[in-house]
């Protein structure tokens, strides 16, 4: 039935359409844009925890250097942008990005941020990453690691 050119669907049919109009509305609410400490952006589930931060009292560059060797022992090292002061590796199929800067001439700030490749956050592999940072700095080990050689 029509009246004045506009089409009015049975009450069934706008029932269908008012369904999938949420649905739609819903999938595009739970999907977006996530923003990388790098300062880049990525398609992944926004509003979900994915960073930790922490604040040492060591050099940027020694603090660079521990996180390069965090993510070579743990994984693959891609990429230093020493312009944006991030470092991204991949960990177990997740991508890591460590960002190193100086918040006054004593204490740095790193925050390390982990994600999947479809954008799920994973906020465990972020606070490891930090801890290793922190371990390393704590002994003073800012050499590479090599793996330790299991006994036969």
């Amino acid at each position: 039935m029509t009246l004045g050119g506009i089409l009015f669907a049975s009450p069934r049919m706008r029932t269908k359409i008012f369904v999938w109009l949420g649905i739609c509305a819903g999938a595009l609410w739970l999907c977006g844009c996530v923003s990388t400490v790098d300062g880049r952006h990525q398609a992944g589930v926004p509003w979900v925890k994915d960073k930790v931060e922490g604040r040492y009292e060591r050099t940027p560059l020694e603090i660079w250097a521990a996180a390069a060797d965090v993510i070579k022992y743990n994984g693959v090292l891609t990429s230093e942008d020493r312009q944006r002061r991030t470092l991204e590796g991949n960990i177990d199929t997740r991508t890591v990005w460590v960002h190193v800067e100086d918040v006054d001439s004593k204490v740095t700030r790193v925050v390390v941020q982990a994600r999947t490749k479809a954008g799920v956050p994973d906020v465990e592999l972020a606070g490891y990453v930090k801890e290793q940072i922190a371990v390393r700095l704590a002994t003073g080990n800012l050499t590479p690691a090599t793996p330790t050689r299991r006994a036969n």
